[in-house]
């Protein structure tokens, strides 16, 4: 037992070795040609000159977090400051190291796509796996020395409120770099896309768009920092919820506000969510090894292959580590855990409940199913019906994802119970807290296939730019269809990740309230918290959808003001450049300024609430719960679905290209943009910073 943080400090080693050798094998490919290396510098150059302001301007919010947490009265004072300050530098390291090798394997993708898809698809896997490996590597790592820190070598008072305030530095970046990447990402999409392709009539990526290069950036900045912060935070969020909520459930690990001196058997509930979580690793590890190129294999086959083993292996492995940690049915406080066997059914609920979820994504989103094929035929009735198919899409897509993680909970309560014996008591929480752990055991390898669609995306725009040949840039397409589909399976694991944590969160922060709390739906202040909690998400999306057109619209200025003012631009003439660095200027000012006030009320909002009365605080959080997963799938699904029928259209579809069809698809995939890129993926945040900030300052409200 007291070797389990030791084994996963070896898999987060692991992990990093295997990112820094993908990365060797990424920087060793050919770059192509040298228009290619010149496009490709301009986009590392703006991707990682965003990222230096961007965490510039963060690292002013973390630095006033860490004194509130060391000022405010909440348990666990001055070292949960530290353990804060340790999530937020270890996302951000995540973030360089990423970004990074993504702009490095942008060009090296394209250049490999003149070989074909079976060369560049394992190229721009690795380099999304550099990523992955990175984001594991260091959330568990620094978990792992967390715990070690905290409560094994200096045994601090309120050691679990400790940890905690980890996944509260985490979830900081988490949310500043999705809302800020997402801002970025999508003004230059949207303004890109509205003035080239619909009004100067020109295709996605051409060199004589302003906001090409802007626009290649914000893919990295957004889906590649943004998605990599974002599970990171989900990541560790989903291990230390469960260690927090047994240290809560069971009264055996502290006297008073001090640890216990000796935790007995009962110590192997707090090493379970590690054990699995290094053992995800590990599958994760020997998955990410079978993705390998094939030709005349499917694309989606070969790339899905690394998850699917190393979800097998997941299963196998947490059986084993099971019955192996929870041997001769030890007595835990009041409980005795005759049967293990279920807490591994509950971390493979988990698991297959995160695949399910994906795949409904999946299928609501991807061109091979009706739901975007119904799109794409609206297209030919103008888009207004392509906007109304596309809400109607994503709304009913809230249908079967509600249904799975509803199962989910409910199975994983009751496996839960079913280990202790004790059907229905509220040990069987600790079940639903595992499934969490299970949705994203592979975190590894969801982050290595959703980083993969940006750099196959980037490499797309690249070989448009470089003016590679027609069927390079039909590989490329191939490759950036399936990287939007995966981008949609990994926002479902992500979101219904988030629900399944925000619930053990919550739990655990109505258990430190203790008697102090009391939800009961009729009590007048939980009715009023319940509805600012309901609201919240709505705000939140307005204000950044709001943000995304404020800065599209200064977007869309730029790029005709230089269609209009430069001689020869929209024509082509040979030598003739646009201001690219105009645009991203535009887009880099535009994320930062207004990533910052709904990033803020995040964190503020309940603090507020929380110390004018903590039960309209378990209102709140309730609410927001509940209708931030909805509105996450819905626009998460509702974006990729257009996203992809205008690609289905592009690929020859209802007449192709420059037809009525195909303009109104790309108003449908434009008002998609900061759904699904920056609206809808900052949802699963927000209800877990808003969540753990409430159980790490808990004591100070009451």
């Amino acid at each position: 037992m007291t070797a389990v943080p030791y084994l996963a400090l070896i898999a987060s080693v692991l992990a990093l070795l295997l990112a820094y050798y993908f990365a060797k094998v990424v920087l060793r490919a050919d770059q192509g040609t040298d228009l290619m290396r010149e496009i490709g510098a301009a986009i590392r150059e703006g991707a990682m000159a965003f990222l230096r302001r961007e965490y510039k301007w963060v690292s002013v919010f973390v630095a006033a977090m860490f004194v509130l947490l060391l000022i405010v009265p909440i348990d666990g004072r001055p070292a949960a400051s530290f353990a804060y300050l340790m999530g937020a530098v270890l996302s951000s390291v995540a973030g360089f190291i990423g970004m990074h090798i993504a702009t490095a394997a942008n060009t090296r993708t394209a250049n490999a796509a003149r070989e074909g898809a079976a060369k560049a698809l394992p190229l721009a896997f690795k380099g999304g796996a550099v990523m992955g490996f990175s984001v594991a590597g260091l959330a568990l790592l620094g978990i792992s020395i967390n715990y070690l820190l905290w409560v094994k070598w200096l045994g601090v008072d309120q050691a679990f409120q400790v940890v905690a305030a980890f996944g509260l530095g985490a979830s900081s970046i988490a949310l500043f770099a999705r809302i800020g990447g997402g801002i970025y990402t999508k003004a230059a999409d949207v303004g890109g896309d509205l003035v080239g392709k619909v009004e100067a009539g020109i295709p996605e990526d051409d060199p004589r768009n302003p906001a090409t290069i802007a626009d290649a950036v914000g893919d990295n900045v957004g889906d590649v920092a943004g998605m990599g912060a974002d599970l990171f935070e989900s990541y560790a969020g989903s291990i230390v919820a469960p260690v927090v909520l047994a240290s809560l459930l069971v009264p055996v690990f502290m006297e008073g506000d001090s640890l216990a001196a000796d935790f007995g058997d009962a110590e192997a509930l707090l090493m379970y969510p590690i054990l699995i979580g290094a053992l995800g690793m590990i599958a994760s590890i020997v998955g990410a090894l079978f993705v390998r190129g094939r030709e005349g294999r499917s694309l989606s086959g070969q790339l899905h292959t690394g998850q699917y083993v190393a979800m097998a292996l997941t299963v196998v492995f947490s059986i084993v580590g099971t019955l192996v940690l929870f041997g001769g049915s030890p007595t835990i406080g009041n409980y005795v855990l005759d049967a293990p066997i279920f807490l591994a059914l509950t971390i493979i609920v988990g698991l297959l409940g995160g695949w399910a979820i994906g795949f409904t994504s999946e299928y609501f989103t991807s061109e091979h199913y009706r739901p975007v094929k119904g799109i794409a035929q609206q297209s030919e009735t103008g888009a207004a019906t392509v906007t109304i198919e596309g809400i109607a899409q994503g709304k009913l897509s809230t249908l079967p994802a509600v249904v799975l993680v509803v199962t989910m909970i409910g199975l994983s309560y009751w496996f839960g119970g079913l280990a202790f014996g004790a059907t229905g008591d509220v040990i069987g929480l600790y079940g639903v807290s595992l499934a969490a752990i299970g949705m994203l055991a592979v975190t590894g390898v969801i982050v290595a296939v959703d980083a993969y669609g940006p750099i196959a995306d980037n490499a797309g725009g690249i070989a448009e730019m470089a003016e590679l040949p027609p069927e390079v840039r039909g590989v490329t397409d191939s490759l950036d269809s399936l990287g939007n589909t995966t981008a949609a399976v990994a926002k479902g694991f992500a979101v219904g990740s988030a629900a399944v944590t925000a619930l053990a969160l919550f739990k655990s922060f109505s258990l430190t309230a203790g008697d102090k709390v009391f939800l009961d739906i009729n009590d007048t202040a939980v009715t009023i918290g319940l509805f600012l909690g309901a609201m919240t998400p709505f705000i939140f999306a307005a204000l950044t959808m709001s943000s995304v057109g404020r800065a599209a619209q200064a977007m869309i200025v730029e790029v005709r003001r230089q269609f209009a003012e430069i001689p020869g631009l929209r024509e082509g003439e040979p030598g003739v450049k646009p201001d690219s660095r105009r645009c991203v200027d535009i887009s880099t000012q535009a994320a930062l300024r207004e990533m910052l006030l709904p990033g803020g009320l995040a964190v503020i909002l309940p603090l507020v609430i929380g110390f004018i009365d903590v039960n309209a605080l378990g209102g709140f959080l309730a609410g927001a719960v509940v209708t931030g997963f909805l509105i996450a799938i819905y626009m998460a699904n509702s974006g990729g679905a257009w996203d992809n029928a205008k690609k289905y259209i592009e690929a020859g579809a209802h007449g192709g290209k420059g037809t009525d069809a195909h303009a109104a698809a790309v108003v449908g995939d434009t008002i998609g943009d900061p759904f699904k890129d920056t609206s809808g993926p900052a949802m699963n945040i927000l209800i877990k910073v808003m969540t753990i900030v409430s159980l790490v300052f808990v004591p100070a409200f009451l």
